[in-house]
C-alpha cells in the first residue's frame, strides 16, 4: 500500500516536472530556430529579412528579352519549385500580357545582367506567391497598351522582400502591396505615376497603396506622384485593420501635389526618420504634411521626420506636421517595436543615402539620374514634375547590353569566378555551400555583385539642407539652432 502510494506520489509530482522538460525543450528549439535564421541578403532588413526565396533550387538563365518561349523571362516565372533567375542579357523586355508571378519560392536577380540592366514595360507585373525575392529590376508600365494598372503590385502573400527596384509610369498606382505579412521594400524608387492619362477615373497619379502585417517600407525615394505618396492601406483595403503594423522609416518623399502620405484607418503605423521635401507640383498648403490620417483613425508613431523648410515640425512632429480633425486621438507614444530589424538613420542621412543608392543604381538609367537630381535640386525636369505620359520625359531609354561571361555548365556563376574561388567550371555547384555556411555558392556570386554599392553609409549631417534666415523663410533663424538641431538628431 505504501509502495503503491509512493509510486502515485511520485508519478504526480513527475507530471509538472516533464511538462517543465518539454516547455524548455521547445524554448531551446524556438530559440535555436530564430538564432539560425539567415538573411535573404546581406543587407536584408526589416520584417522581410528572413525570405529564402529559391535558395538551393534550380538555376534558370534569360538569353533573350521575349515575352515567352524558351530563354524568357516568363518561361523562368512560371516554372515550379525553388529556383533562381539570372540574366544573360539587359534590355527593355515589352510584355505582351500580364505577369503573375504566382509560383513562389524564387529569387529575380536583376544585378547579375551585363550592361545596363533590366526593365519591364507594357503590362503590370503581380506577385501572387510566397517566398519571393526580387533585386535590381526596373518596372515601367507606361500607356502603351493602355493598360489601367500598377506597375508591381502584391497582395496577400507572405515572405517577399523587393530591393534596390525603380517603378513607374503607372497607370493606377506605382507600386501597392496590401495585405501581406512579413514584406519589406526597400532601397527602392517610386515615382511619376501617369496622372492624366488612360484611367476611366481621370487624374489617377498614385504612388501606391501600402499595408499589411509586419510590413516595413524604408530607404525608397517616394518622387513626383499627385497622391498615394502613399495611402496606408487601413480598413479600406484590408479586412482585419487591427492587425495592419506598417514601419515606415527613412524614406524620402518628395514633390507631392494633392497630398503626401494619408489613410490608415485603424491600423497601427509607425513613421521615423522620413524626409519630407516639397517640389514644384506641392502647394503651399501642403508643403508642411507629413501624414494626413483618415478615419476611423488609426494609431501612429510620428517622430524624427524632417519637413524641409519647416524647423518647428522638424523639431516636434506633432505641432503641424500630423493634419486632421483631431490629431491626438492618432497619437502613439511609444513607438511599436521592430526588434531592431533596420539600421535606422537620422532623416538627413537618410536623404542622402537613398539618393545615392535607391532604385536599381548598380547601373542607374537616365530615368533615374534625371529623378535623383530633381529630388536633391529641388526643381523639376518637365512642368512642376506631375506626368500625363511617359512620352513626356521621353520613354524608355535605351538599356545596353554586354556580352555575358562564360559560363559552361549553366550554373550562373561565371567560369572565371568559379575557377578563382576553387569551384568546378564543368559541375553544377550552384546550391553547396561550399564558400559560405549560410548562403549558396550561386548567392555568394549575386550578393557579390552589389556588395560595393553603399547601403545606409554614416554621414555627418551638419549643414544638409539648412537654410538659416533671420526673416524665417529658411529652417532656422540661427546658425547656432541649426547645428544643435543637427546634433540632437545624432
Amino acid at each position: 500500500m505504501k509502495k503503491r502510494n509512493a509510486n502515485r506520489a511520485l508519478n504526480g509530482n513527475m507530471t509538472p516536472l516533464i511538462i517543465l522538460l518539454v516547455l524548455l525543450s521547445s524554448l531551446s528549439i524556438y530559440a535555436q530556430e530564430i538564432t539560425n535564421k539567415v538573411l535573404a541578403f546581406p543587407t536584408a532588413e526589416g520584417f522581410g529579412r528572413y525570405t529564402t526565396g529559391g535558395r538551393g533550387g534550380e538555376v534558370y538563365v534569360v538569353t533573350n528579352l521575349n515575352d515567352s518561349g524558351e530563354g524568357s523571362l516568363r518561361k523562368g516565372i512560371v516554372r515550379h519549385g525553388p529556383r533562381t533567375i539570372v540574366f544573360a542579357i539587359s534590355g527593355t523586355i515589352f510584355l505582351k500580357s500580364p505577369l503573375d508571378i504566382n509560383k513562389g519560392n524564387l529569387t529575380i536577380a536583376g544585378q547579375t545582367a551585363p550592361g545596363d540592366g533590366i526593365a519591364l514595360a507594357g503590362y503590370p507585373v503581380s506577385i501572387k506567391a510566397d517566398n519571393i525575392i526580387i533585386r535590381y529590376l526596373r518596372f515601367r508600365l507606361g500607356d502603351i497598351n493602355k493598360q489601367q494598372e500598377d506597375a508591381i503590385g502584391g497582395r496577400e502573400t507572405k515572405n517577399v522582400i523587393i530591393d534596390h527596384c525603380s517603378m513607374s509610369w503607372s497607370v493606377d498606382e506605382v507600386a501597392s502591396f496590401y495585405r501581406n505579412r512579413d514584406f519589406t521594400m526597400q532601397w527602392c524608387i517610386i515615382s511619376e505615376a501617369l496622372n492624366n492619362s488612360v484611367h476611366v477615373k481621370g487624374e489617377h497619379g498614385y504612388g501606391g497603396i501600402w499595408g499589411g502585417s509586419k510590413a516595413s517600407f524604408h530607404h525608397n525615394l517616394i518622387s513626383s506622384n499627385n497622391s498615394r505618396n502613399p495611402r496606408f492601406s487601413g480598413s479600406s483595403t484590408t479586412v482585419n485593420s487591427s492587425d495592419e503594423f506598417l514601419d515606415f522609416r527613412n524614406n524620402v518623399i518628395y514633390n507631392w501635389e494633392h497630398n503626401s502620405i494619408y489613410g490608415g484607418e485603424k491600423g497601427t503605423y509607425n513613421m521615423v526618420n522620413n524626409y519630407f521635401k516639397s517640389g514644384p507640383a506641392t502647394p503651399k498648403s501642403r508643403k508642411n504634411r507629413i501624414v494626413n490620417p483618415s478615419e476611423p483613425y488609426g494609431k501612429f508613431y510620428v517622430h524624427g521626420n524632417f519637413v524641409e523648410g519647416f524647423p518647428d515640425i522638424s523639431k516636434d512632429n506633432w505641432k503641424g506636421g500630423v493634419q486632421c480633425d483631431r490629431p491626438l486621438e492618432t497619437q502613439m507614444k511609444t513607438e511599436y517595436p521592430i526588434d531592431n530589424n533596420i539600421k535606422t538613420q537620422s532623416a538627413q542621412e537618410a536623404y542622402q543615402a537613398v539618393l545615392k543608392s535607391a532604385g536599381a543604381s548598380l547601373s542607374r538609367d537616365s530615368v533615374d539620374e534625371r529623378l535623383v537630381s530633381d529630388a536633391r535640386t529641388g526643381t523639376a525636369t518637365i512642368g512642376n514634375g506631375i506626368i500625363d505620359s511617359q512620352e513626356q520625359v521621353g520613354g524608355w531609354p535605351e538599356l545596353k547590353s554586354k556580352e555575358a561571361p562564360k559560363d559552361t555548365d549553366q550554373d550562373g556563376m561565371p567560369d572565371a569566378w568559379e575557377k578563382q574561388k576553387g569551384l568546378d567550371a564543368n559541375k553544377d555547384d550552384s546550391a553547396l555551400y561550399t564558400l559560405d555556411k549560410d548562403y549558396t555558392n550561386l548567392e555568394v556570386y549575386i550578393n557579390g555583385l552589389v556588395q560595393n554599392i553603399k547601403i545606409a553609409p554614416v554621414i555627418n549631417a551638419q549643414g544638409y539642407h539648412y537654410v538659416v534666415a533671420k526673416d524665417g523663410s529658411g529652417d532656422f533663424t540661427l546658425v547656432k539652432e541649426a547645428i544643435n538641431a543637427d546634433h540632437n538628431s545624432r
